[in-house]
């Protein structure tokens, strides 16, 4: 299996702050994502003054204030992105960030990004697809409240409008998502019915929800993660602290492992096993020269160094060459 694409989910969690921002870079470095992504929008081209609040967004800070008001905290700066930027190219690690207006399209297209991460939010966004399309980079699409049908809708804009490879992610919206709704089987549904690479973008608590997705078959997952679940803040109650973070990767990476090549065979390391756990034909009693072998003077135990049990028929009615003690190897 090739290597699942992970991406560590700054998102805003660095609360408005590049010092944040920069630390929640160090922490994917070390927790060996393969990329980090931010998200870069102008906070009055994405949110209108009577935008309300998602309910997750009431509970973690409160409903004294607009979303437009919220999110107004949670902006940095196109300078604060070309910093983030060169800092990720320091740092060895891939700078992704979803953009949330047309702006921000034409300003991380300034930074040369590779690839565009569609949220889905704008899955039902005409100008934004086709804008996005247009820059002609690949595209991850999450599928967060959607259907099939209009899946094939954003998936149709964005091939007709020149985007590349394109890879729908499975999610669902709900911070934090119950694992009964996490229905993390439609990604193969998404996947056979469009014939696309699919992955997950995870909103559940804990990693045992994007684990089970890799094992699945996803090629790219998308998970939170923030510096302390207690900072103020919509997204840090339902993300990863550093140390889950490091534990999702590695549990990802062990499971790309142990799924193999997909062909039954010995292990190397289970070879030596054959010799100590199966069995051979071996005296029952002690069997004196030319006596026939017959199943009231032989059985089967370990170890598995002699004649295999499934010559158990060919052996029988065969004379002993020699003496043999109860319950050693049989031999013709």
């Amino acid at each position: 299996m090739a290597k699942t694409f992970v991406i560590a989910e700054a998102g805003v969690n660095h609360n408005g702050d590049i010092k944040l921002a920069k630390k929640l870079i160090d922490t994917a470095k070390s927790a060996g994502a393969d990329a980090v992504k931010f998200q870069t929008f102008k906070a009055e081209n994405l949110v209108s003054k009577v935008a309300r609040k998602a309910d997750y967004q009431k509970q973690s800070t409160g409903s004294d204030e607009s979303q437009l008001e919220m999110i107004k905290k949670l902006e940095l700066s196109f300078n604060d992105f070309q910093e983030l930027k060169k800092y990720c190219v320091e740092k060895e690690l891939l700078f992704l960030s979803t953009p949330f207006d047309l702006d921000s399209i034409d300003f991380l297209e300034g930074l040369e990004i590779p690839i565009y991460k569609v949220p889905s939010g704008e899955i039902t966004n005409l100008p934004y697809l086709i804008k996005i399309a247009q820059m002609g980079k690949s595209v991850i699409m999450s599928t967060g409240m959607s259907d099939l049908d209009e899946v094939g809708f954003a998936l149709e804009v964005l091939r007709k409008n020149g985007a590349g490879t394109i890879t729908l992610l499975h999610c669902n919206t709900q911070y934090p998502t119950p694992f009964e709704d996490a229905n993390i089987k439609a990604m193969l549904t998404l996947k056979q019915r469009f014939g696309v690479a699919v992955g997950y973008s995870d909103h559940t608590t804990g990693i045992e929800a994007p684990i089970a997705a890799v094992a699945l078959g996803a090629e790219v997952i998308e998970k939170h993660f923030t510096l302390d679940k207690n900072m103020d803040g919509p997204d840090h109650k339902s993300s990863l602290n550093p140390q889950e973070l490091k534990d999702m990767v590695k549990s990802i990476r062990n499971i790309e492992v142990a799924l193999g090549d997909g062909i039954k065979r010995p292990s190397e390391s289970e070879t030596p096993n054959k010799e100590v756990a199966r069995k051979s034909i071996v005296a029952r009693r002690n069997i004196f020269t030319g006596e026939i072998f017959a199943e009231d003077n032989l059985t089967v135990k370990r170890p598995g160094s002699g004649i295999s049990p499934l010559k158990w028929y060919e052996v029988l009615g065969k004379k002993a060459k020699r003496d043999f003690y109860e319950d050693e190897l049989i031999d013709l």
